[in-house]
């Protein structure tokens, strides 16, 4: 366990150099500007490697989880288990994230944690990471959107709708079979399933937010597009 720590202690002094990097080159931007950029670059980091390990390196897991970890996926866990405690950290000290994002990072940490521990399963984490951060580029790009005044556009209605149709895709569809498998499987440890299934659940938690902000996002797309219409044919009048 001793290198797994430190493997671990190295990946989190890592994300601190290029969030303390970013603040100090881009620090007119602000700090949670600067995170966010951090938050951009794992999110694209994680989704590159795990992809690769499940695509390529393997072993699929659909088909079998509860497998021996590997050294890549091991590396993958790592470097994302740093990158959250980092997160973690900094949104409890700057308070800018709810209790249901501090309760999935708390998730994260403690899963990666128990996957590397029991030495089984990663490739099943990888697969958690995969579906979980293949959204974070739209998610940041939308935020970056808002706070440099071009959310309201088209492009911001883009990155929206892709952003929601991606996240149920993966969160509910992906993860439903995923889990689904992991479930029936008989070689993954009972307290890896219970971990999936508070994972999956607490994607549904998320899905019901990302609904309602779906509503409030039509309403006012629809009332946009009636003041639209209303100032052509005012136009049109004069």
């Amino acid at each position: 366990m001793t290198p797994l720590v430190l493997g671990v202690g190295a990946c989190l002094a890592g994300w601190i150099a290029l969030y303390a990097l970013l603040c100090y080159t881009n620090g007119s931007c602000g700090y949670e500007w600067n995170c966010r950029l951090v938050t951009l670059f794992h999110g694209i980091l994680a989704v590159c490697i795990t992809a690769y390990i499940g695509y390529i390196d393997g072993p699929w897991p659909f088909t079998y989880p509860g497998t021996k970890n590997t050294p890549l996926q091991i590396s993958a866990m790592v470097v994302s288990l740093g990158y959250f405690i980092f997160d973690m950290a900094w949104c409890v000290y700057f308070r800018t994230e709810g209790l249901v994002m501090l309760a999935h990072h708390t998730m994260s940490i403690l899963g990666i944690m128990l996957t590397l521990w029991l030495g089984e399963s990663g490739i099943e984490s990888c697969a958690v990471l995969f579906g979980s951060e293949i959204t974070n580029p739209l998610l940041q790009t939308r935020w970056f959107l808002k706070h440099s005044g071009r959310y309201n556009s088209f492009l911001g209605d883009v990155v929206d709708v892709l952003f929601v149709l991606l996240f149920v895709f993966m969160r509910v569809f992906v993860g439903g079979a995923m889990l689904y498998c992991e479930l029936v499987s008989p070689r993954p440890k009972f307290i890896i399933k219970c971990g999936g299934v508070a994972m999956y659940a607490l994607s549904w938690v998320f899905v019901v937010d990302i609904g309602r902000f779906t509503y409030r996002k039509y309403q006012r797309w629809m009332n946009r597009h009636r003041m639209a219409e209303v100032n052509g044919q005012d136009v049109k009048r004069e």
